[in-house]
């Protein structure tokens, strides 16, 4: 029997991840199955809390090429990650895990304000809880929210779930063959070459808060739950290897 490796984690979940093949918009059938995934970590005793981005409804680089306020376009990027919060929380009641939505901008008639405390109240009483519109401000970007909230309720482990690789590579692997897998990176690492990983910021966050980062695809069913129970899946980033 498996014996669980983290007592609290975050998942990170990229907004394309919910759209699945089409690119945009929600997948009813990826959501689900993320919810299902999600179900069975739970199951395990493990809290879970999660930050889902908003590229698969707006992304900032549209607002660039139509000469919108930078500031605007991200503020739109983070009603995006509200939408698939809701969407997630949904699916997750569905098949049965209470969850709560946390907004970083305060919206009451769908979800408690972002409050630390009381974040980690839900996850002591084994809620689902998932963190929506990033941090509350712009410039700033859901991987970053989601080293900053990890920092926060102090969990053990980033689980950051890929819909298009199973780890990080030294280049694209879609679009170069000879680019090479790595098992182990450290934070240094992942900055001075520049892997597309997350953002320096959130990179910095989590280096300078010991918080490991594991990598990984999830559109292998189970894969959650392997990266939850510190299985050797994907790649892991670490302050030092």
């Amino acid at each position: 029997m498996s014996v669980q490796q983290y007592k609290r984690i975050v998942l990170k979940l990229s907004g394309e991840a919910m759209a699945g093949d089409k690119g945009f918009g929600l997948s009813p059938e990826i959501i689900k199955n993320v919810a299902a995934q999600v179900k069975e970590v739970v199951d395990l005793g493990v809290e879970v809390a999660v930050v889902v981005g908003g590229g698969n409804i707006w992304r900032g680089k549209i607002g660039s090429e139509m000469g919108m306020d930078r500031a605007t376009a991200d503020y739109m990027g983070m009603l995006a990650t509200v939408m698939n919060s809701l969407a997630l929380q949904d699916s997750l009641e569905n098949q049965g895990v209470e969850s709560r939505v946390l907004s970083s901008i305060e919206m009451r008639q769908v979800a408690e304000p972002y409050i630390r405390r009381r974040a980690i109240r839900h996850l002591e009483k084994k809620r689902v809880v998932i963190f929506a519109a990033g941090t509350g401000n712009p410039y700033f970007s859901t991987d970053t929210t989601a080293a900053l909230r990890a920092a926060e309720i102090e969990a053990d482990v980033i689980l950051m779930a890929k819909n298009n690789v199973d780890g990080v590579y030294s280049a694209d692997p879609q679009t170069d063959d000879n680019a090479v897998k790595y098992s182990e990176l450290s934070y240094l690492d992942v900055i001075q070459r520049g892997l597309q990983v997350m953002d320096s910021t959130a990179s910095t966050l989590c280096m300078d808060n010991d918080i490991p980062l594991v990598v990984f695809s999830i559109m292998e069913n189970g894969n959650i739950k392997k990266a939850a129970l510190g299985e050797k899946i994907g790649t892991t980033v670490r302050r030092s290897i």
